[in-house]
């Protein structure tokens, strides 16, 4: 049990699960996270068995993943508490112990007498016991290293928070629309696109973020992997699709409407005569004889769409195609078939300001504790009528900088006993 123990608290086993944390979300960052089970089968064939297995596609949900939070959350509360009381022990009695010391440096009076004014413009405490002055100079700073032990575990707590506790929702969202969360804030997409200029696969958005008290972000891009942030929302690009588009207009008043057609859907004036959108496809292969074989997978934008629909009319349904561009004029109605809309799935994620307040607080905290660490060195200075001597955790520092402060002052022990 024992042995148990000291694994835990161990510096070595808290550097293997920070490095477990850190490979973990290294392959979370490669491995877009959260995707339908068959965008994995077609972007990694060779191994999406594997990543299902392992759970490479929801990394940061996974029990291992949760499992490591957990175990390196109690290797800092051990390495806490145990700091802190080492800290602790090691402050009762220094003083006293600092008094002990034997002198390491003799000076001559007037070398003591400046050694006395130059700890006290360093502002150094001081404490008598007897004919022996004790300096004491940046005492908290042996309170750093716990500082930072702390810090890290606030951080980790309220990461995990931030990380576990949002509201998610996950939307599509047409380009040129808007989505409205339950607080009135604005989501809109201004534009999104599969592939750029170049074909190459881009999945691109550009949004901007409206919350209720008005304030209104700057248009950000928005791609797989990199995700915007504003207030409490943080917006992911999740997913895309290509949606169908129709513009059906009264050839009588001229007037118009255009739908997006994302599932079947009926389009009529009077419920009785009209289209019956089915599916659009992304290809298709026509041969010599007229036959028509759907390609009903692709890899990016739809190559060569083609619109699947039934026409209605006297009661009868026949199945027409029609590619972008054609039109068909029924009862009164002109049906155009526009090019396809490309559209985002977001992932919102609205986080509680105070988890992030929390966790602001908690990285200061970790920055304050390094600077302590680092430049806060706790020190004793023992001083008496013939010389001195440097105590503390680290009196290195203080050493040298006494030694070439009162060089000219020194003398050795023989000179002065004569």
């Amino acid at each position: 049990m024992k042995k148990l123990f000291r694994t835990l608290r161990s510096m070595r086993f808290g550097i293997l699960l920070l490095v477990l944390i850190a490979l973990c979300s290294v392959v979370g960052t490669v491995i877009p996270q959260g995707r339908e089970i068959r965008w994995y089968a077609q972007n990694y064939p060779s191994f999406h068995g594997t990543i299902l297995l392992l759970r490479l596609h929801r990394v940061f949900e996974s029990w291992y993943f949760i499992t490591l939070l957990v175990l390196l959350c109690l290797n800092l509360s051990l390495c806490s508490l145990i700091r802190i009381r080492n800290v602790v022990r090691a402050a009762h009695g220094e003083t006293e112990r600092a008094a002990g010391l034997p002198d390491t440096v003799f000076l001559n009076p007037e070398g003591m007498e400046k050694l006395r004014g130059y700890l006290e413009e360093k502002r150094c405490r001081s404490e008598k016991l007897g004919e022996i002055t004790v300096y004491r100079r940046h005492g908290f700073g042996r309170y750093g290293s716990f500082i930072t032990h702390l810090s890290i575990l606030l951080t980790v707590v309220f990461g995990a928070l931030a990380l576990y506790t949002p509201v998610v929702t996950d939307q599509n969202c047409m380009p040129g629309e808007s989505i409205f969360m339950s607080d009135g804030t604005e989501i809109h997409v201004q534009d999104f696109h599969i592939t750029d200029e170049t074909g190459r696969l881009d999945y691109q958005s550009h949004i901007q973020v409206t919350l209720p008290n008005g304030r209104r972000s700057e248009i950000a891009e928005l791609r797989v992997n990199h995700p915007f942030s504003f207030g409490p929302y943080k917006v992911f690009q999740q997913s895309f699709g290509t949606a169908g588009s129709v513009t059906v207009t009264n050839i009588a008043t001229g007037g118009k409407d255009d739908f997006v057609l994302t599932e079947q859907s009926a389009l009529s004036a009077d419920g009785i005569t009209g289209i019956v959108y089915e599916m659009l496809y992304p290809d298709y292969i026509r041969d010599p004889s007229g036959n028509v074989t759907f390609i009903t997978v692709t890899e990016g934008s739809y190559p060569n769409p083609i619109y699947q629909f039934e026409v209605i009319s006297d009661g009868t349904f026949t199945p027409t195609l029609a590619e972008p561009g054609d039109e068909l004029e029924l009862a009164g109605l002109r049906f155009r078939f526009n090019t396809p809309v490309e559209f985002p799935g977001l992932r919102i994620k609205q986080v509680s300001q105070l988890f992030n307040a929390l966790l602001i607080a908690s990285f200061t905290l970790m920055i304050a504790g390094l600077y302590i660490t680092f430049f806060y060195e706790p020190v004793l200075v023992k001083t008496d009528a013939k010389g001195y001597a440097v105590g503390g955790p680290k009196p290195e520092h203080m050493r040298i900088e006494l030694g070439e402060a009162f060089r000219d002052y020194e003398q050795n022990a023989e000179e002065e006993t004569t």
